[in-house]
């Protein structure tokens, strides 16, 4: 096993320890090695290991038994179905958010002032790239500069359905700060606000697109594996 490192701990020895048991590393009805061998393989506290095992158990992977210790109940990944019906919900999400974000982008490429372009600069430098930490501020912030993208718009009804659907917004942004989907850098947010600035409508609506590629292609990549 890979050594961890200390971002999402849990989930990360979760997933090793799933790896190992669905690779077969270890026969069903065999036991697993103790809390400290594991804790020594993966390079996290017994405690973490503990709460991995706790997950497996819920997910029918493994079993405890009580003085014995954790045994290989399956091979087979009980929580695969779940985890592609949530991928599949989740590109559901992004396709919405994107036809917002582009038609949105187009108006205010008609519509914006040169505050609103100020503003949108400001907001992209507060957000930054997100380099571990607290997730949910650099959430907020993220989404404080979409937000004013769809303010630029002029579009009080397109303003009202992007708050009504801020929380599945935000969920779609939480998705980008995962391994698995790519989470658009500082530049492809700032090709947007280029675009938007130049006053080109189509400019911006493809800039939102190129924004949003990266994210729909590994979907259907994670949908398909």
């Amino acid at each position: 096993m890979q050594n961890l490192e200390k971002i999402s701990l849990t989930e990360r020895a979760i997933n090793a320890i799933r790896s190992e048991i669905i690779a077969v590393r270890w026969q069903v009805g065999e036991k697993l090695p103790n809390e400290t061998t594991l804790s020594e393989m993966l390079s996290i506290s017994r405690g973490t290991v503990r709460e991995a095992v706790r997950v497996l158990v819920a997910q029918g992977l493994l079993e405890t038994r009580q003085g014995s210790g954790t045994y290989v109940l399956s091979t087979t990944d009980m929580a695969a179905p779940l985890t592609q019906a949530r991928r599949a919900s989740l590109r559901d999400q992004f396709e919405a958010r994107c036809a917002l974000d582009v038609e949105a982008a187009r108006l205010a490429a008609i519509r914006h002032t040169p505050e609103m372009i100020s503003e949108l600069r400001r907001l992209l430098a507060e957000r930054g790239n997100y380099s571990g930490g607290d997730k949910t501020q650099f959430i907020a912030r993220d989404l404080a500069f979409h937000r004013a993208v769809i303010a630029a718009s002029c579009n009080q009804a397109m303003i009202e359905i992007y708050n009504f659907f801020s929380s599945s917004i935000t969920e779609t942004i939480e998705a980008t700060l995962d391994e698995e989907v790519p989470e658009p850098d500082m530049q492809a947010h700032a090709d947007i606000v280029d675009a938007i600035e130049t006053g080109d409508a189509d400019k911006a609506a493809a800039a939102v697109r190129r924004f949003m590629a990266p994210v729909f292609s590994t979907l259907d990549r994670l949908l398909l594996s």
